[in-house]
């Protein structure tokens, strides 16, 4: 459908991975933070958009110096923000490119009207730095098509030209095409796909490739365990797609419900299986949100045909700011 991928590494957190995403096909990256930028510059990416507004003079600062690295693309929904990008173009002496955030129906950042739009994209021409390149957005909803239609009209009337138009979500992905003014995909969660993934139609059980491992350490009950795994393992995520789906799927007893986290334990409810686990069993877990649990932690252990391949450090875990 000529439509890019440009994945959000969000998910993985490892620049071996996006080198795989690239040579895949994938034209550029996407990552949320400047800290994710840092990361994956320092390992020889050199096409990044951030999907964040930037600001406060640190970034600013650091935003440059990433932007010597590599060829850098920054979203924008406001004046403020736009004007920092701005600052770390002309620190770095380099050209930046900018797209317009608009919002689709998540109710988070984006410019709410088609008018708004064209008003910050005038304003991201007026600046020699930097490069109007578009509008983009999260998710891709049915409200895409009618804002961009009216946007492009408005562009086109103050002598600027709609580029790119760039939407994101993995559930969404297959659909992108639908829309009929998409340019660009950025998918995260495809990489590994998780529980939400499978229930969600975009994914199944075997496609999910990110497990975690815990051992049961206790079992008060016959039906009631505890497993080493708690918020601070797989994330206090709970499953969308239905009340009472718990905290991620035990894979070897999927009736199982993980009802409880604490820090360090998973409080896991087996009435429903046909046997629990003994003491000391290991089990895999599929988490409900994949993306959080990358950033709890250090290292991934990748298998290939049953056997332990290589272990990976999540280089960009923590790059939050």
């Amino acid at each position: 459908h000529g439509i890019a991928n440009r994945p959000h590494i969000k998910t993985h957190k490892l620049p071996l991975i996006a080198r795989w995403q690239l040579d895949a096909g994938a034209r550029g990256i996407t990552v949320q933070s400047v800290g994710e930028a840092e990361v994956m510059a320092a390992a020889g990416i050199d096409d990044i958009l951030i999907t964040y507004d930037v600001m406060g003079e640190d970034k600013v600062r650091r935003l440059a110096q990433v932007a010597r690295l590599a060829r850098l693309r920054v979203a924008v929904d406001n004046e403020v923000a736009l004007a920092a990008v701005a600052a770390a173009a002309r620190l770095a002496e380099r050209s930046m490119g900018v797209l317009v955030e608009f919002e689709s129906g998540k109710l988070r950042q984006g410019v709410v009207t088609p008018e708004e739009a064209v008003r910050l994209a005038r304003a991201a021409a007026a600046r020699p730095e930097l490069a109007f390149l578009g509008l983009l957005t999260y998710p891709n909803s049915d409200q895409v098509p009618a804002f961009v239609e009216r946007a492009r009209a408005l562009l086109t009337e103050a002598g600027l030209e709609l580029q790119v138009v760039s939407v994101g979500g993995t559930p969404g992905l297959w659909r992108t095409h639908e829309a009929g003014v998409v340019t660009e995909h950025r998918a995260g969660t495809y990489v590994y796909n998780d529980r939400n993934s499978v229930a969600a139609g975009s994914a199944t059980l075997d496609d999910c490739a990110l497990h975690v491992h815990a051992t049961l350490v206790s079992k008060p009950t016959p039906h009631r365990g505890v497993i080493d795994a708690g918020s601070k393992t797989l994330t206090s995520d709970l499953f969308r797609h239905g009340a009472g789906g718990g905290y991620g799927l035990i894979l070897e007893y999927p009736e199982a419900v993980i009802r409880e986290l604490s820090e360090e334990h998973g409080a896991v409810d087996f009435s429903a299986c046909a046997k629990a686990p003994a003491i000391g069993e290991r089990l895999r877990v599929v988490p409900n949100h994949v993306c959080p649990v990358s950033n709890l932690h250090d290292e991934v252990y990748a298998y290939r045909g049953g056997r332990l391949a290589a272990v990976l450090p999540v280089a960009a875990r923590g790059k939050t700011r």
